[in-house]
């Protein structure tokens, strides 16, 4: 029998991130779709459903093809100086189509200061970590960053029930932490976490914390990058 020397991880690998870049040109006309029939589509809760679920699965691809790349050491975080306040409202005004659709209002909190991250990868985090927030807030979302003890704070707040007591949280999040047999393994996270910890200077670390309050009263997600 010949041995055809398959790699199936790279072949998934291969396959999500063809699904990735079909999904985003999807997430691209449907953002045109609305903006031509904006009266119309913004009213409609199946469309406003049919983007948010596009969104979240175009995310769950991202954070795939992140973890893959983290299992094959090759993965690494490009840090460059931004101006935060700049880098929220650009990375609000992507998901501004779907706020106004779903009713949900959001505003940015954010000190005057530049950060040293890597934009592509805090997006990815941001994207899910937002999608999330429009699944369980009421109403309110609220975008923060400040320096907090010589750390760059983004925040993402809500104002929704929280966050239950078993996901509040604090550090890093190990890959055998997560539990595969219940209905929300916390994929998420442990990406979030992981990009938290691929940014480093000396002997600081990012890292991410979960707890409920906030100026909204639910759920609080934060990136505290060094």
């Amino acid at each position: 029998m010949v041995d055809q020397g398959i790699d199936f991880s790279m072949v998934l690998a291969s396959a999500v991130h063809d699904m990735k870049n079909s999904l985003g040109m999807l997430l691209n006309s449907l953002d045109e779709l609305r903006a031509d029939y904006e009266q119309t589509l913004n009213e409609s809760s199946r469309f406003n459903t049919l983007q948010y679920e596009a969104e979240r699965m175009h995310n769950d691809l991202v954070q795939l093809l992140g973890i893959y790349r983290l299992g094959e050491e090759n993965l690494s975080a490009h840090i460059e100086e931004h101006f935060v306040p700049d880098f929220l409202s650009e990375h609000l005004a992507r998901h501004t189509p779907l706020l106004n659709g779903l009713g949900i209002e959001c505003h940015i909190e954010a000190q005057d200061i530049n950060g040293f991250f890597d934009a592509d990868l805090l997006t990815g985090v941001l994207n899910n970590t937002i999608n999330n927030a429009l699944r369980y807030t009421r109403s309110r979302i609220r975008l923060t960053a400040e320096e907090r003890r010589g750390y760059l704070v983004i925040g993402v707040e809500d104002d929704g029930e929280g966050y239950p007591e078993s996901m509040q949280h604090t550090g890093t999040l190990s890959f055998k932490s997560l539990d595969f047999n219940s209905g929300s393994t916390s994929l998420g996270l442990f990406f979030a976490s992981s990009v938290a910890r691929l940014h480093c200077e000396g002997d600081r670390t990012g890292s991410i914390t979960l707890h409920n309050g906030g100026s909204l009263g639910g759920g609080v997600f934060e990136i505290w990058l060094p």
